[in-house]
């Protein structure tokens, strides 16, 4: 019989840093229609999660309340019309808010079985990464085999999870990472070239090794220009964060010349329909990578949920490599 549940959260009442962040306890509705309630066993710490605690990214409209955005665990209750899942079953969701607590609420069609063989904990690390990199590595950019991926922030969960995903598909992968420790992590999960971006002129890298066909960018500002410099004919520029700001001048010249495009998107605020199908496309081609050990989620550190504080600082200071998980 549906139930109400008690679950922890985390909120940021007022925008702050990581002491903004409060570790409440809510009562939780029984599963909706369409709807999966998840025992968490980890949760992943995202940049947009800082962006939300920072009051610079609200959730959208009707997303549960609270952090965290993508989970691993067990269902405990699927809601009416939900099919193919059952309490029990192993299971990673990628959600629009609330991840960070010991209960999630998820769409179905954005929850997927674990992949077989792999910590359940670790799992994790897998939905907002994979998620994002195959909505616009893959589909929006069209990456094919044999051409030449450009990721920025290599040693990122972003980073980690589309230098994998890439090799997997059979391209080849440039990467910028800020210290020698990362780049020589980017190169062990398979990037071809890594330059450390803090005293390497990368774009001339990329360029005298053949220029990039796609490219994946989190920063922004002066990045732009540099990037559709070494970016082929045909190229495609994919934005999914500005670290170093939204509003460019660049010289678009060069981009009639050499046919190039830029795109890009954000996750959250699609429609449930939209993600779902992101999902299948995830389960079909990523899962058996995953399962066959050419892509793993790179776990930097895994901390208790009463220590969220100290998770979102080591993701502010810049200094982790991969993800950074929660522990109910």
């Amino acid at each position: 019989m549906s139930q109400n549940h008690t679950s922890r959260i985390v909120i940021a009442p007022e925008p702050g840093g990581p002491e903004a962040l409060k570790l409440v306890e809510r009562t939780l509705a029984p599963a909706g229609p369409g709807e999966v309630l998840i025992k968490v066993a980890a949760s992943g710490v995202n940049r947009p999660d800082v962006f939300e605690r920072q009051g610079l990214y609200p959730p959208p409209q009707g997303a549960p309340e609270g952090l965290g955005l993508e989970v691993s665990g067990h269902v405990i209750e699927a809601g009416a019309g939900v099919e193919g899942l059952a309490e029990g079953d192993a299971v990673v969701a990628l959600v629009a808010g609330g991840g960070y607590g010991d209960i999630a609420r998820a769409p179905a069609p954005c929850v997927l079985p674990a992949p077989a063989g792999l910590n359940i904990e670790h799992a994790a690390g897998l939905p907002e990464t994979v998620f994002t990199v195959w909505s616009n590595v893959f589909d929006r950019a069209g990456l094919k085999p044999g051409e030449a991926l450009l990721v920025h922030g290599g040693a990122s969960g972003i980073g980690t999870t589309a230098i994998q995903m890439a090799k997997a598909h059979g391209a080849r992968v440039f990467a910028t990472a800020g210290d020698a420790a990362k780049c020589d992590l980017c190169r062990r999960l398979g990037a071809d070239t890594v330059f450390n971006y803090k005293s390497e002129d990368w774009a001339a890298g990329v360029k005298e090794g053949g220029g990039a066909d796609v490219i994946l960018d989190m920063v922004g500002g002066d990045y732009v220009q540099k990037n559709l410099s070494c970016l082929n004919r045909d190229g495609r520029l994919v934005m999914i964060a500005f670290l170093q700001g939204s509003r460019v001048e660049v010289d678009l010249m060069g981009l009639m010349l050499k046919r190039q495009t830029i795109t890009g998107s954000t996750l959250r605020a699609r429609p449930v329909e939209e993600k779902g199908a992101i999902a299948r496309a995830v389960h079909a081609t990523v899962w058996p990578w995953i399962e066959a050990g050419k892509v793993d989620p790179h776990i930097d550190t895994l901390f208790p949920l009463d220590e969220v504080r100290e998770a979102h600082a080591r993701m502010d200071s810049g200094e982790h490599a991969g993800k950074i998980l929660l522990r109910p």
